[in-house]
């Protein structure tokens, strides 16, 4: 796009590869993410420093923080993403499912409102009926979640729900829905611009999840009806719109063993696993929120979008692959898979030091074939020629999950997800 790029990173991050392939790059803060990437005050003295226009938050921090986009855009600075407002109506998971429900889409039951101490928990869990989830308001990446499976449990897992929300997210509100135990997560990807044009780009499946963490995608979403597609779409605009959505953003649902779906949450982001969608679209997904942000039309329709073949990312993270313990050290060796439709989005380079300090993933393998058998050949293939050596990753793990039974067959499920890792 001829737009010059200015990197904010911590110390730690000083040789990483961002920093050596951006424009211009600047140490904004320590080592710890709170004095970093969490600092609002060094990212915006950053970018007035470095003359920069707009900021893109990625999709992990403040990427979905109303009070940073606030500020971005009292400094008169552009961010690149949606409105403080819809990112906050979005950002509270009870608010997003009344404005869920209140635009017509299916929510799973729960509480309307935040709970406000164990007791009402109970009584509440008892009431919607066993199993249920506990998750943090202003949770998000499957942290403040707890799956309480009898009465005995309920108090004990809301007390320790918001406790981690608390910490995590500097909001202790928890609310209750009911678990579904077979269920698919599947998400569509929604776009629009500050015109009014607002389309959908298609569902994903990320059913593949280790303690909610998405390990491997896939669009798109295998054996859906017509009729559950149609629908996920309709209902994922619907959403969108309730807050004019402006930018990338993804509606999370649940589907069960019917075809019913169910909203969760919306992320008003980019998500990690936007390359399956680029893949199958020919979309460039950062290009469209740059664009966007600057107040340029989509300049397509839903008409226009035509999707071609199938899709699967594989997130490779430097953990145990059996423990799934955490693998920070030196990369000594890496060597990236290569050949026709293959993609490696990673900042991985040899004599690389994983810090301890930050998300474990290190590298995103995507993949596209005509058909999803296609797909999965070329992923096992792909995971195959991938070396890093140095650390250890999860490859081990994601080839035995594409060679079970339930992915190949793409029927894979939350509960097949909890035999996989358990």
């Amino acid at each position: 796009m001829g737009i010059r790029t200015v990197v904010a990173h911590s110390k730690v991050d000083t040789h990483s590869l961002a920093v050596r392939l951006a424009d211009e790059s600047i140490c904004i803060g320590p080592d710890e993410a709170r004095g970093s990437y969490l600092n609002i005050p060094a990212i915006i003295s950053a970018a007035e420093l470095t003359d920069s226009e707009a900021i893109h938050p990625g999709y992990g921090f403040l990427a979905e923080n109303a009070a940073f986009a606030e500020v971005v855009r009292a400094c008169s600075l552009t961010f690149i993403g949606p409105s403080p407002e819809a990112i906050r109506l979005m950002g509270d998971k009870a608010q997003a499912r009344q404005l869920a429900k209140h635009a017509g889409v299916p929510v799973v039951p729960g509480s309307e409102e935040p709970l406000k101490d164990p007791e009402e928990a109970v009584m509440l869990a008892e009431e919607i009926g066993y199993p249920v989830i506990f998750k943090a308001a202003a949770g998000g990446g499957g942290r403040g979640m707890r799956i309480v499976r009898g009465g005995s449990g309920a108090a004990e897992a809301f007390a320790a729900c918001q406790s981690e929300a608390g910490a995590a997210f500097g909001s202790s509100e928890v609310y209750c829905e009911k678990f579904i135990e077979r269920a698919r997560h599947v998400e569509v990807q929604v776009i629009g611009d500050k015109h009014g044009m607002r389309v959908h780009l298609g569902e994903r499946d990320c059913s593949v999840q280790r303690r909610h963490q998405k390990l491997i995608e896939e669009a798109p979403a295998p054996s859906l009806s017509a009729e559950t597609r149609a629908g996920l779409h309709k209902a994922g605009l619907a959403a969108a719109a309730a807050v004019n959505y402006q930018s990338a953003g993804t509606v999370e649902f649940l589907v069960d063993d019917e075809g019913r779906y169910y909203f969760i949450e919306m992320n008003t982001r980019i998500q990690v696993e936007h390359p399956v969608t680029e893949m199958i679209t020919g979309l460039d997904l950062i290009r469209e929120q740059i664009r966007i942000a600057a107040g340029e039309r989509l300049g397509y329709r839903q008409d226009d979008v035509r999707f071609r073949g199938h899709a699967i990312e594989c997130r490779v993270n430097a953990e145990n692959p059996v423990t799934f313990a955490p693998s920070a050290g030196r990369v000594s060796t890496w060597l990236p898979p290569g050949g026709r439709e293959v993609r490696v989005d990673s900042h991985l380079m040899a004599d690389y030091a994983v810090p301890p300090f930050y998300d474990s993933l290190i590298a995103k393998i995507i993949v596209r074939g005509d058909d999803r058998a296609e797909a999965l050949t070329r992923m096992r293939r792909a995971l195959g020629e991938t070396v890093v050596e140095g650390v250890k990753t999860t490859i081990p793990f994601l080839q035995r999950a594409l060679a079970t039974d339930a992915f190949v067959e793409g029927r894979f499920t939350s509960a097949d997800a909890a035999d996989l890792t358990r």
